[in-house]
């Protein structure tokens, strides 16, 4: 009779198969870095100078641009204006400079939405039903025509069935109100942010209101510039003997604002599907291997569907995608983020797409605080049976994903996720009590139904304890999958409360977006947290052991043992999660070397 371990190698081995099978050539396996353009320094040339460090020599070998790289305006780059460089951040020298470093350029097509200031939507607002480009973005009112009823501020309000079908990001109807030339607002779809600024008004601007004197100008003037000033709501403005020429003030007031916002596109429109063929164009020249399809889950939308995730249409329109992308050699890598329960990670998976594991951070934080590796050996054992092609992170650019681990009603039946829901509010908790700030989502009347994620540095996550964060770092290395790594998180960045109060609707996501000095990097290349950090990344990114099958031991749950192998090449992880401790022994030119920590 086999012992337990044999029996559980060949388990391993038999049921890899379809892993190792399934791996993307064009995908390297070794460690990805993930950071604006600016990040460290003013631009990408000074990141290009820091992983030109000796420090940072095969550490990486894939970057992860986050996209100030192109031209953009609001939602630290996730408003597109264009996919042009960014000529105040990059340049097409250091896209040279990276090609020889030998490092591949992953980077986001944000399918849902482009700026406000894009020239297709300023276009529209320019010309309005006269625009090449009326059918580009989703008139809100028009979509719903014949669905709801109109409002008394003129946007539809859809029919119960259809409304509560809608999956919200923030409180309230989805739109952004436009003027258009000839006086009129319409409301567009506007999933994510916007933002509307009014500007002061000058005396020029109300004098062509017929029936205005000067001095009665420069009164209203005066009452207006105050509330825009003090952010008071203007139309409650009392114009005393004006008052009948409210409206023509109101509109002058409104014509001299200006927006930023995130436009939802019509995929339905042949001119969206054209401008993704010349999008994915330009990004191969630039040099991206991996193009993640940021907010793809949005696109379709149908009446009395979903606007998240919905089917046949979502699913048609990711493989138009991806016979775009399959002419310009690309990778693509679909974000969604959703309940472990409604095994979306599944499908996506199994139609033949890398799937990011947002599921390790809060894994990886349940493991640690509570000394129990029970859930996330349960995951890394699916990712290898199942065959999962992965793109894993601790901290990136966002928050801490929490949403994701929980459970879900699927017709009828509860599918579990991968923690309860006990569990997922403790890392919440645990994480809120250390500083970090919280993300929810929204029903249609603007009620809270759920939390999103958690907002932190992983290094304040973890209670700023730099022995947790370095054995964090060696689970991520040995789990399945590429390792995404957040620059900040190399240096043990703590939480910047400053930024996050300074940043608006979306300032808790600057709690985790510090801008490091060259001089910041130096430092830190003094400290054993970042040196012993760079090593163990080294290791991910050069064996060859890496290349092989992961083994996932069953020992207790207070240990983590995980091995890889190929050929003659070896690396093992042994951790014990009570004190913390683990050591990392491995094979390099044929020799033997083992690492405590």
């Amino acid at each position: 009779m086999l012992a337990d371990y044999q029996i559980t190698l060949i388990y391993y081995q038999n049921s890899y198969n379809a892993y190792i099978m399934s791996k993307d050539s064009s995908i390297t396996n070794g460690v990805m870095l993930n950071a604006y353009p600016d990040s460290i320094g003013v631009n990408l040339y000074d990141m290009i100078t820091v992983l030109q460090m000796p420090q940072f020599k095969d550490v990486f070998s894939l970057f992860y641009v986050l996209p100030t790289f192109f031209n953009s305006d609001l939602d630290r780059g996730f408003s597109i204006i264009d996919y042009n460089l960014n000529e105040d951040l990059v340049s097409q020298e250091d896209l040279k400079e990276l090609e020889n470093l030998n490092i591949q350029l992953k980077f986001d097509i944000v399918l849902n939405h482009l700026s406000v200031a894009s020239p297709q939507f300023k276009d529209l607002l320019k010309h309005g039903d006269q625009s090449k480009y009326k059918d580009f973005f989703i008139n809100w009112n028009s979509f719903w025509e014949g669905h709801g009823n109109m409002g008394d501020d003129g946007v539809a309000i859809p029919k119960d069935e259809f409304l509560n079908k809608l999956f919200m990001r923030k409180s309230g109807l989805p739109i952004l109100k436009v003027l258009f030339p000839d006086g009129t607002e319409k409301p567009y779809w506007n999933t994510f942010y916007q933002q509307i600024t009014y500007n002061k008004i000058r005396i020029e601007d109300l004098i062509k209101v017929e029936g205005l004197t000067i001095e009665k100008a420069e009164l209203i003037r005066n009452k207006v510039n105050s509330a825009i000033q003090e952010n008071k709501d203007f139309t409650t403005i009392e114009f005393e003997d004006c008052h009948h020429l409210k409206n023509e003030i109101l509109q002058v007031i409104n014509r001299n604002r200006s927006y930023l916002g995130q436009m939802d596109v019509n995929a339905k429109s042949e001119l969206v599907w054209d401008f993704y063929e010349e999008t994915l164009e330009k990004l191969t020249d630039f040099g991206c291997k991996i193009l993640r399809l940021d907010a793809f889950a949005y696109l379709h939308k149908d009446i009395g569907q979903s606007n998240f995730f919905n089917t046949p249409g979502t699913w048609d329109y990711l493989e138009r995608i991806k016979q775009i992308a399959k002419k310009n050699d690309l990778t693509l890598l679909p974000e969604i983020h959703a309940e472990y329960g409604l095994h979306l990670h599944d499908e996506v998976a199994k139609a033949g797409y890398c799937i990011y594991d947002f599921f390790l951070p809060g894994l990886t934080i349940h493991t640690i605080e509570n000394g129990n590796s029970k859930a996330l050996i349960t995951w890394a054992k699916e990712i290898v049976s199942k065959g999962y092609k992965t793109v894993n992170m601790l901290g990136c650019h966002d928050g801490i994903p929490v949403l994701d681990l929980k459970g879900k009603a699927v017709n009828g039946f509860y599918n579990k996720g991968l923690l309860k829901d006990a569990e997922i509010e403790a890392i919440m908790n645990k994480i809120m009590e250390r500083g970090g700030r919280v993300k929810n989502l929204y029903d249609p009347s603007g009620k809270k139904i759920s939390y999103y994620q958690v907002n932190a540095t992983f290094f304040s996550a973890l209670g700023e304890d730099k022995q947790k964060l370095l054995l964090a770092r060696a689970i991520q290395m040995f789990m399945p999958g590429i390792p995404q790594v957040w620059y900040l998180d190399i240096f043990a960045g703590k939480n910047n409360y400053d930024a996050a109060d300074k940043g608006g609707s979306a300032g808790h996501k600057e709690i985790n977006r510090t801008t490091l000095t060259i001089q910041d990097v130096e430092n830190g290349l003094k400290k054993d947290i970042v040196i012993n950090q760079l090593e163990i990344m080294r290791i991910r990114n050069t064996s060859k052991a890496f290349s092989g099958t992961p083994l996932i031991n069953d020992i207790s749950a207070s240990e983590i043992d995980i091995s890889w192998s190929y050929n003659n090449n070896f690396a093992q992880l042994k951790a014990n999660l009570q004190t913390h401790n683990f050591t990392i022994n491995y094979t390099e030119s044929g020799i033997n070397k083992i690492m405590t920590f």
